[in-house]
């Protein structure tokens, strides 16, 4: 078997059939081996070797823009282009990201989902106008087609009929199940009233038929099969080639240069097996779409078992309990009803709580309506993916000050996903927008009572928790939730205070139990609320302590800095801020614990500069 990895084009072109074969179990061999270790996405990388080596065969790595829809399946890509050396540092603090990213030689950035074929019409556009012979190859999975862009682009990519090519990775399998009519439309092509009547009659005549008769009636549905799915992409203006075997090289290859040769929009439906060649892998389970360290032999996580409690496994049990306790509790997520732990509510309360696939305005607007009609809904989305949610935010739940909760999932760093996918910027985002209430919960105890408080609160409210557990406990009594009031934690006589926001509350506590022990003190505030600030402890706070010290999980510029600056010029108050929130710039890939230390917010890091205070 191959163990070169980087090949050019035309070293490729003179491979045998066999020979690429080779490549493609060896390049399997390669990512198991190295996402055993680093963790990373293994099934959707798995599924689309072939898919990858083709491209690289019948398009020009070097000229033609590749585009990888959410780019997590791009890992074959990475090792053809040249990345083998560097390929064992995937994921890793300074080593090869998990997505594509043009510092790393890659078209186009990605990490978020449904933008590739808005980024190949764009490519298309500017070279026809460079009067160049490029040809722009977007690879789309059947999940990411979910999304309203991915139609938005299709639908001017029919009508320009600019050279592209599209490559469909059907695995009917996003991260989750998928959901929606198109995600089922691929993948079964056969889901109209028309046909499963159709169907019906078939089975009936079969059963009265001699045996040769059936063989031309099965043979005849599974021609009317190739025939159906099509329609969609035809519809559009789109050339259409499949549905093809995306395992199968030479059929690849060969639909590829079919459509290279069209110079037209052209998409090659090809159906895979996600996770193939690793058995316990394969077809769907969403455990192993993202995974952590693993042994390869059993499948089994050689992670040392955090016997704390997710974040996200406590909203779900909370929830779950608002969900029985109160009937006109709703709620949706965005094809991560697992991620965010919705899945156990839609397996209880079917009618109530709904996976919406990669569709995150749909679900904020869907939502904002059921508030209207008197349900009170919760939303579940990652704080990286609410971004893509901005403008029904704003105009839809802002504006008419509706009822509607949005629990932020994996708020602050994620690690190893990188800049796409760090949820820093949801408070920068959420504080300017009127009507809204902002707060965050340091441990379980305070998550319950934020849950139960967000349900009874009018408007609309966000709380954020973080990836993975929180770090207190039940270091400190939890408080009943006001609107707009802190806990006050610590109390003594020192002129330095730490405010802590969420997690950040927690960050604070760190630094000053290391403090302590070095016989120094300081006042420690859980602000619970962002929005409204507690003006009335924060002024009595100013009395008396004139530095403070800002511990929260997100950026510094419309953070929590920003806020307490404007109560400070509110009221006139002479205190000096010093914020441990991000700088402005995008944070980078690494395990969360090695990306703090790099961002000198570890607490070591964050002890050294608070000591410079005291004298």
């Amino acid at each position: 078997m191959s163990k070169k990895f980087a090949h050019t084009q035309e070293e490729l072109e003179k491979l045998s059939l066999k020979e690429l074969e080779n490549l493609a179990a060896s390049m399997r061999e390669k990512i198991i081996q190295v996402v055993s270790k680093n963790g990373g996405h293994l099934s959707s990388n798995l599924g689309a070797v072939e898919l990858s080596i083709a491209m690289h065969l019948v398009f020009d790595a070097k000229k033609d823009p590749f585009i990888f829809d959410v780019s997590h399946q791009s890992y074959t890509h990475k090792l053809l282009s040249g990345k083998e050396e560097i390929f064992d540092t995937l994921r890793q603090i300074n080593g090869l990201s998990g997505y594509t990213k043009p510092s790393e030689g890659d078209y186009f950035v990605a990490g978020h989902s449904s933008t590739s074929i808005s980024l190949a019409v764009g490519a298309c556009k500017a070279i026809a106008l460079k009067g160049e012979k490029r040809i722009p190859v977007a690879l789309i999975g059947d999940g990411a087609l979910s999304a309203g862009m991915a139609y938005e682009a299709l639908n001017e990519l029919g009508d320009s009929k600019f050279p592209c090519v599209i490559l469909l990775n059907d695995n009917e399998m996003s991260i989750s199940k998928p959901i929606g009519a198109i995600s089922k439309y691929l993948s079964q092509a056969m889901a109209t009233q028309f046909y499963q009547s159709f169907k019906k009659r078939i089975a009936k005549m079969l059963d009265i038929l001699p045996d040769s008769a059936t063989y031309m009636a099965k043979r005849f549905e599974e021609s009317f099969k190739l025939i159906t799915p099509g329609l969609l992409f035809e519809e559009l203006g789109l050339e259409y080639i499949g549905p093809i075997d995306g395992h199968n090289l030479g059929e690849i290859i060969s639909a590829l240069k079919q459509a290279k040769a069209m110079q037209k929009p052209c998409v090659i439906h090809t159906q895979t097996i996600k996770g193939k060649g690793y058995a316990l892998a394969e077809g769907k389970h969403a455990k192993w779409h993202g995974v952590g360290a693993f042994d390869i032999d059993s499948g089994e996580s050689v992670k040392k078992s955090d016997t704390k409690k997710s974040a996200t496994e406590i909203f779900s049990k909370n929830l779950l309990d608002l969900a029985s306790k109160y009937e006109n509790i709703v709620g949706v997520t965005a094809a991560m009803p697992s991620g965010t732990g919705l899945d156990k509510l839609i397996e209880k309360y079917p009618n109530r709580f709904w996976d919406v696939a990669i569709a995150e305005q749909h679900a904020v607007t869907s939502m904002a309506a059921m508030a209207k009609e008197g349900f009170k809904p919760f939303i579940a989305i990652y704080s990286t993916f609410l971004q893509r949610a901005y403008d029904q935010v704003i105009h839809d739940c802002a504006i008419m000050n509706l009822n509607v909760v949005f629990a932020m999932d994996r708020a602050g760093i994620v690690g190893e996903d990188g800049e796409t996918h760090q949820g820093v910027f949801d408070l920068s985002f959420l504080a300017p927008l009127p009507n809204f209430t902002l707060l965050a919960p340091r441990d379980e105890q305070m998550m319950q009572n934020i849950m139960e408080y967000a349900y009874l609160h009018q408007g609309p409210i966000a709380f954020r928790y973080p990836r993975g557990s929180f770090i207190l406990d039940k270091e400190f009594n939890s408080c009943e939730i006001k609107l707009g009031k802190a806990q006050w934690l610590v109390k003594n006589s020192s002129e330095i205070a730490f405010l802590g926001y969420g997690q950040g509350v927690a960050k604070a506590w760190q630094v000053l139990r290391a403090l302590q022990e070095m016989n120094n003190n300081a006042n420690l505030i859980d602000l619970i609320f962002a929005k409204p600030l507690d003006e009335e402890l924060l002024c009595e706070l100013a009395e008396k302590s004139k530095i403070w010290f800002i511990f929260s999980e997100n950026v510094k510029i419309g953070g929590i800095e920003s806020l307490i600056n404007n109560f400070l010029q509110k009221y006139d108050l002479h205190v000096k801020v010093v914020s441990f929130e991000y700088e402005d710039k995008f944070i980078e890939h690494g395990k969360t614990s090695e990306v703090e230390k790099n961002l000198e917010k570890d607490v070591n890091s964050l002890l050294m500069k608070v000591l410079k205070f005291y004298h």
